[in-house]
């Protein structure tokens, strides 16, 4: 996608994401009573994180990167970088979207089985890779088959995020079973994982934030996820989620 597109998109999402603001903002939080000026109780909708593996891919990225921007959701990528060669303007543009951009290894390695100097390259290259595509310089780090032990933990010098909730979209690629098992799961807090890499996950992805919408959740990146539950977030833990 041009970058022309990019920002018909993004102002096309502003349009229609413009209504909903102004009538959030204006939206009563005080009444007038017998008694005088009250405060209501207004509720918060439930938060959730949906997070992508193993991409960037560059059919079914983009098409789900479309569908998020159509929806005006961020999500959080955590890529591997031997595939950002060739797909740095998908990279480009989910910085440009506002999703979070996290580190998967380069290779797809379990971590728990290198050493310092292996680790240090498997995350260091993926990083300046990242850091020079966007400018950013501190990516979080999501270990290959959710695999920690203490080297991981002392060696990662950034938050582990991992997940709680995981439909193996992997597995048999169904997407019917995907989406039920996601939607029936879901509550305040959870951080979803699938990979971007299988169309089979983008279209479940994408009817996941529909139905989850229709029940009042609001999707937010990790990072945000951790900050409207005032955690924070240390280097070296571990976090599966942030419930209230």
């Amino acid at each position: 996608m041009k970058k022309t597109e990019i920002r018909s998109a993004l102002a096309l999402g502003i349009t229609l994401l413009l209504p909903w603001a102004v009538l959030l903002a204006l939206w009563p939080k005080q009444a007038v009573t017998a008694e005088g000026l009250v405060e209501l109780e207004v509720e918060e909708p439930p938060l959730i994180a949906l997070t992508f593996d193993d991409g960037p891919r560059r059919s079914t990225t983009t098409d789900l990167l479309d569908g998020l921007a159509l929806r005006g959701v961020k999500a959080t990528f955590f890529l591997v970088g031997e595939m950002i060669p060739g797909n740095e303007d998908l990279v480009e543009r989910m910085a440009d979207e506002g999703h979070q951009i996290g580190v998967h290894t380069y290779d797809h390695r379990k971590l728990t089985a290198l050493n310092a100097t292996d680790f240090a390259a498997q995350i260091g290259r993926t990083q300046d890779m990242l850091a020079g595509i966007t400018g950013m310089d501190s990516f979080f780090l999501r270990p290959p088959y959710g695999m920690v032990d203490n080297g991981v933990k002392k060696r990662a010098g950034v938050p582990i995020i991992l997940w709680s909730i995981d439909p193996e979209d992997w597995n048999d690629k169904n997407v019917d079973r995907i989406v039920e098992h996601i939607v029936s799961n879901a509550q305040d807090g959870d951080i979803i994982l699938l990979h971007d890499i299988y169309q089979t996950s983008v279209e479940a992805a994408l009817r996941v934030v529909d139905a989850l919408h229709e029940k009042g959740f609001l999707f937010v990146t990790v990072e945000e996820l951790a900050g409207q539950r005032h955690v924070d977030l240390i280097p070296g833990e571990v976090y599966r989620g942030f419930q209230p």
